[in-house]
């Protein structure tokens, strides 16, 4: 009578190895759709249509899809479509905490912020649906793309760390280093702040018809953003060089490399729409660029621990 052969031990990972290969790919598909949410979001606005379906959670009273005829014409169907990808976002949120729960129940390092995307998905629906029932006040809306960029930032935690072990890791830079790379998200929290008011002091607010402003004047606040900015890009220059003199491998220098090349470009964007009278299409770009910097620099934030447990 025979035996089976005992398993090797490359036999003997190879499934677990499979199977857990799905998470990285959900997480990432959760990050993408966090990203395009905040595109849409931004058509939304740019082009008018906050108000494409006026009311919430129907679209119009009565029926929860765009009717023929309605009063909002085309703007319905891309506020709509934007209403429609919170379906696809949730489902992406909820697959990642299932993922986290089933391939990494013991990171809590993990699971903690699969959750808290999850619950932000929510709070998003709700303020979104505060914002239209207040005719897009400039505060809710601003509220709604913050919130959103935690979210992405949430979701790009998990994509960078969820490859590496769990546990505390140390750090590969000086400890100042890291502390400095907090100051540049503070200051980074700011811009993004300024920029919410930015746009809600000029002419892309939300409606083509009613459009609801802040009331400041757009050049001071103008000014006063890329005041921050500036501020922002030394600091990043500041982690960037740091981090090349201090780090015992070449992770966290091409990290920052990464931040300071997207924020060079989201600078070169930015002036553009200023100089250009800010056109709707060069508007939508730099809030992409915006979105793609929060990745870059939850990235970099990773990078700068070690990828291996202490």
């Amino acid at each position: 009578m025979t035996t089976a052969p005992a398993p090797t031990s490359a036999t003997a990972v190879a499934e677990p190895t499979t199977r857990t290969g799905w998470l990285p790919r959900i997480l990432l598909a959760n990050l993408v759709v966090e990203v395009l949410i905040v595109v849409t979001g931004g058509l939304v606005r740019l082009t008018g249509s906050g108000l494409g379906c006026p009311t919430w959670p129907e679209c119009v009273p009565g029926s929860y899809t765009p009717v023929p005829h309605q009063a909002e014409g085309w703007h319905r169907y891309i506020e709509f479509g934007n209403r429609t990808l919170t379906s696809v976002v949730s489902i992406a949120a909820i697959a990642s905490v299932y993922a986290v729960w089933r391939w990494a129940a013991r990171r809590r390092d993990l699971l903690v912020p699969a959750i808290g995307v999850l619950a932000g998905v929510g709070v998003q629906a709700v303020l979104g649906g505060i914002t239209v029932r207040t005719g897009l006040n400039p505060v809710t809306v601003a509220a709604h793309f913050l919130v959103s960029m935690c979210l992405v930032a949430a979701s790009a935690y998990l994509v960078f760390r969820a490859p590496e072990p769990a546990g505390p890791r140390a750090l590969t830079v000086h400890p100042l280093v890291e502390r400095l790379g907090w100051a540049t998200c503070a200051v980074a929290a700011v811009v993004l702040l300024l920029g919410t008011v930015v746009t809600g002091s000029g002419p892309h607010s939300g409606d083509a018809d009613e459009p609801a402003r802040f009331g400041f004047d757009p050049r001071t606040i103008s000014w006063l953003h890329a005041d921050a900015v500036m501020l922002f890009v030394g600091l990043v220059v500041a982690v960037w060089i740091a981090s090349r003199l201090t780090a015992s491998t070449a992770r966290p220098g091409r990290a920052w490399a990464a931040v300071f090349a997207v924020t060079i470009a989201q600078g070169v964007v930015g002036y553009t729409q200023y100089l250009t009278g800010l056109p709707w299409v060069v508007v939508l770009v730099h809030m992409l660029l915006a979105t793609l910097l929060v990745v870059a620099l939850t990235r970099a934030m990773v990078a700068l621990r070690s990828s291996a447990p202490r």
